[in-house]
């Protein structure tokens, strides 16, 4: 019995020692062997390895070979211009050198992420600082990024640490600049504006000064043939009255004189004073008839043309007859005659018609108004 259980024992120790002499390095590990606290070896590549039994003479560190992250949120960082961004970024590394990593960080990852938060820190101040407000939201963000990774790689490097890469993940306004740029954008936008609406305003005022100009110029043009169209209308009624009135002068002088007994016989109750051999009443006589002149039939036969009409207008006035109740002086022998009496100065009752044209064959002798 005793036997067994000393066979046990031994068995159970064996075991022991044989398991504390064994160790397995994965893929994504890599070991670091030490001997009463010394390095003694790093194993690097995976395998299965052995060293002294227990932890007592041969200690065995796992650490990880992988990519690790690190990350800094809601830095505050200044540009050169003094304005501030909010800033969110991270670091990429990995324990390249396990000696150096058990050695100078005493196999700590933190003490790694101390040191990294402050280097790390520095260097995006230092970019920051000495770019623009713009530079930052622009084509140089990578070069930020890499110049921030070139200035912590050395010191991580001294811990045994790799920073592989650097990333910017957000890089926003404070609220204050966010303001200002905010008050900065609008004011541009209202010059933009207000440069749209002169520009606008400038076009509008040369569009209806040439508009203006055109209408002035067409006015004038159309003025100008009205003036010319109503000149030659003017000579061609001239000259279609010269026509007519030299075909016969003495009807016309007849049509004056009648248009003058219309004129100034057709009031009620109109006096005139008038000498009986008065020019006014050279067509009332006693025999009543008017005599055409003599070749005055034979100028109107002898016309091949027809005469235009003479227009329906009054001509102007005998300038032989005197105003209406006008008194001549009576000194001169005058007697007064009244026009009421319808025996004795009548207004013309066929007087020549003002629309109708001159005759081609007039008679010899024209009816006169009875005295």
């Amino acid at each position: 019995m005793n036997r067994l259980i000393a066979a046990g024992v031994v068995v159970v120790i064996a075991l022991y020692l044989l398991f504390s002499s064994l160790y397995v390095v994965n893929p994504r590990e890599q070991a670091i062997v030490t001997r009463f606290g010394q390095i003694t070896s790093v194993k690097t590549d995976p395998g299965l390895y052995f060293k002294l039994p227990t932890s007592l003479v041969d200690d065995v560190q796992i650490v990880d070979n992988r990519l690790l992250r690190y990350d800094l949120d809601n830095m505050t960082l200044q540009v050169s211009d003094g304005k501030q961004y909010v800033v969110d970024a991270f670091v990429v590394y990995r324990i390249d050198d396990a000696r150096k990593f058990r050695e100078r960080a005493l196999g700590q990852l933190d003490t790694i992420e101390d040191r990294l938060h402050a280097r790390f820190d520095a260097a995006l101040r230092q970019v920051y600082g000495l770019r623009g407000f713009a530079d930052a939201l622009s084509a140089e963000r990578l070069a930020m990024m890499n110049q921030a990774r070139d200035l912590i790689k050395p010191d991580m490097a001294e811990l045994g640490a790799d920073v592989v890469d650097v990333r910017i993940l957000r890089t926003d306004l404070t609220e204050q600049v966010s303001a200002q740029t905010y008050d900065r954008m609008k004011a541009e936008r209202l010059a933009q504006a207000a440069l749209l609406r002169a520009n606008g305003q400038q076009a509008a005022q040369s569009i209806r000064a040439i508009a203006n100009r055109q209408s002035i110029e067409i006015v004038a043009d159309a003025t100008r043939d009205s003036e010319v169209l109503r000149g030659q209308g003017d000579a061609t009624r001239s000259e279609i009255y010269a026509n007519a009135y030299n075909i016969d002068p003495g009807f016309y002088e007849f049509y004056r004189s009648m248009q003058a007994y219309r004129t100034g016989l057709s009031s009620s109750g109109t006096t005139m004073v008038l000498s009986p051999d008065s020019e006014f009443f050279r067509y009332f006589g006693d025999s009543g008839k008017a005599i055409i002149p003599p070749g005055a039939a034979a100028q109107i036969q002898a016309q091949p043309t027809v005469v235009a009409p003479v227009p329906d207008v009054i001509p102007p006035a005998d300038t032989n007859a005197p105003a209406a109740d006008t008194p001549t002086d009576e000194s001169n022998g005058a007697t007064p005659v009244p026009t009421k009496p319808a025996p004795t100065t009548p207004a013309p009752t066929s007087p020549a018609p003002a629309a109708s044209p001159a005759p081609a064959t007039a008679p010899a002798t024209t009816p006169a108004p009875a005295n």
